[in-house]
């Protein structure tokens, strides 16, 4: 007798398509979704680079903002961006659904693009002050500069509401309870990636030309263009998602936080009942034992709605605890990324930068090196090394999500540290070629000197960025996973405000009395080498406190990690 192929091999169990009906495991989802969905972070990308890279040189050329205000409005903005998907992702998670967050976020994103470009536009259309003088502080026409920062803003709206959902949404595609598609999952958040950043390095010199070069209208319309060919490509996919069913009613973030509620209301419970050699031990998690106490009924309360949260309510709230030392010590690596595109641009701009007569690089365009890195070292990480450390270790992704994270955090200290040579050779050059003390002019060293220190970058975010991504997503409850990819993000929001705040204070203490700070507007009489050689000491501090955490970390759910 023939035997049936069971309907879990058919259908995608808790998902639809589109129109609310079951769907095919065949004909939907998987790699044939995925790559519409990488496809539209593609051009997202384009869109978000095209204005984030070279952000500061807008702020210095045409807004006329000195060296440290520029950086401090790039490190306040890049931070919100990062801060919003928090909001977005609680929009999806709770209200709207990812599938909606995104095509709203892609509309707010399109504004913000067209009216940035329009801002640009506005010294052709108007009489300007800063065309007859050259102050440094801002001469630009204030609707202008009002324009551009109300601009700016929207785009990061648009970014915080698109970037968690897109990923999340992408993700969502493979089906956890089906052993090739758990695998292809783990591969998707590396090609992700690579694809994200070989995007980028069109982007980073095709735009970083234009703008420099022929015109930052068409340098800000460009990333206008690409957003709204990503809201096309997303809708194209539309009958090939799968679209998660929801379990549960109640929001996640209502579970969560009456769990905290409750176990604060039952601090003083001492009943036997709320420890862990009671209380189902094969059940619960050992660690944070004082939210068991949410388990327990207030013993004032006869309502049925007021009995104790339920085991799995606890658990839930446990893993989103489990997170916060992980997110917190790679706050040092982010405020690493920050420097990025501001100070390791402007330490570029004043290099030679030649390549052949007539043509210069922009010195944003640079960043492609960190790129590069990425796009050459994903392939080979996921097809060799993966497979390597997996015959060792017998672990499906080789190495635990963890491992990844805080590989990349070591290499990132010799990246500062490469940054902190290069800088200590440039300044001597300066200094040797009498020309240190003219803010304007090329100091006889090659750019290509930067090479290592963008080079390096890039190999550890494919290690640290990629791990986040994935460990973020994987370790919170599937109801959260656009909240977790957005956690994720934030690190690199806070990082930027954290980067602002160590700017300003280092700017206040050392540029007292007279003295150039370390962040002077001639980067020759700056020193921007103790800068990087300071976040390479925050950096060992921040990888040490990460082995400690990582080494107690208990993995939420599913397989081996």
């Amino acid at each position: 007798m023939a035997v049936s192929v069971p309907s879990v091999d058919v259908y995608v169990d808790g998902a639809v398509d589109y129109k609310g009906e079951g769907v095919i495991r065949s004909k939907s989802g998987s790699w044939r979704s995925a790559g519409f969905i990488i496809g539209v972070e593609v051009a997202e990308r384009i869109a978000y680079y095209g204005i984030q890279t070279n952000l500061i040189s807008y702020l210095t050329g045409p807004l006329h903002q000195n060296t440290a205000t520029a950086a401090e409005n790039v490190n306040l903005w890049s931070g919100t961006a990062a801060l919003l998907p928090l909001v977005g992702a609680f929009l999806a998670d709770s209200l709207l659904g990812r599938y909606r967050t995104i095509i709203l976020a892609s509309f707010v994103y399109i504004l913000g693009l067209g009216l940035l470009t329009l801002s640009a536009m506005l010294p052709s259309l108007i009489n300007s002050e800063c065309q007859d003088g050259n102050k440094l502080k801002s001469c630009s026409p204030r609707l202008q500069v009002t324009l551009f920062f109300i601009s700016l803003y929207l785009v990061a709206i648009g970014q915080g509401g698109h970037k968690p959902c897109v990923q999340a949404f992408g993700a969502d595609q493979f089906d956890e309870r089906h052993p090739q598609e758990y695998k292809a999952r783990s591969s998707f958040f590396n090609w992700w990636y690579f694809t994200m950043c070989a995007g980028c390095m069109a982007t980073l010199w095709i735009l970083n030309y234009i703008q420099d070069n022929l015109s930052w209208v068409l340098g800000f319309g460009i990333p206008c263009v690409a957003m709204i060919i990503a809201l096309f490509v997303f809708l194209l996919g539309t009958m090939t998602y799968r679209f998660n069913i929801q379990e549960r009613h109640k929001s996640p973030f209502l579970r969560i936080g009456r769990v905290f509620v409750a176990a604060i209301r039952n601090r003083q419970t001492t009943q036997s009942s709320t420890e862990p050699g009671v209380m189902l031990p094969s059940q619960s998690s050992d660690q944070f034992n004082f939210l068991n106490k949410a388990l327990l009924a207030p013993e004032d309360s006869k309502e049925e709605e007021s009995c104790g949260c339920s085991l799995s309510e606890v658990e839930e709230a446990k893993a989103v605890l489990r997170l916060v030392p992980i997110w917190a010590t790679n706050l040092v690596y982010a405020i690493v990324f920050a420097q990025v595109p501001t100070f390791f641009t402007k330490q570029g701009s004043t290099m030679e930068r030649t390549v052949f007569p007539g043509f210069d690089i922009p010195a944003a365009s640079l960043q492609t090196l960190n790129t590069l890195a990425i796009v050459l070292f994903s392939p080979i990480y996921d097809r060799l090394f993966v497979p390597l450390a997996r015959s060792i270790t017998g672990k499906p992704s080789g190495i635990t999500m963890l491992q990844r994270i805080g590989t990349g955090i070591f290499i990132s200290i010799f990246t500062v540290v490469f940054a902190a040579l290069a800088e200590m050779k440039r300044l001597k050059t300066a200094q040797e070629s009498g020309v240190a003390d003219e803010p304007n002019a090329t100091v006889p060293m090659s750019i290509w000197w930067l090479i290592p220190q963008y080079f390096l970058f890039g190999v550890s975010e494919v290690f640290t960025m990629v791990g986040l991504q994935e460990f973020f997503y994987d370790q919170v409850p599937n109801e959260l996973r656009s909240m977790g990819l957005a956690l994720y993000l934030c690190i690199f929001g806070v990082g930027s405000f954290l980067s602002g705040l160590l700017i300003s204070v280092i700017e206040e203490l050392t540029g007292k009395d007279g003295h150039d700070s370390w962040f002077a507007n001639n980067l020759n009489k700056a020193h921007l080498d103790y800068f990087y050689w300071l976040l390479a000491g925050l950096s060992v501090i921040g990888l040490a406190l990460f082995v400690c955490f990582a080494k107690s970390y208990v993995y939420n759910h599913k397989g081996n990690r």
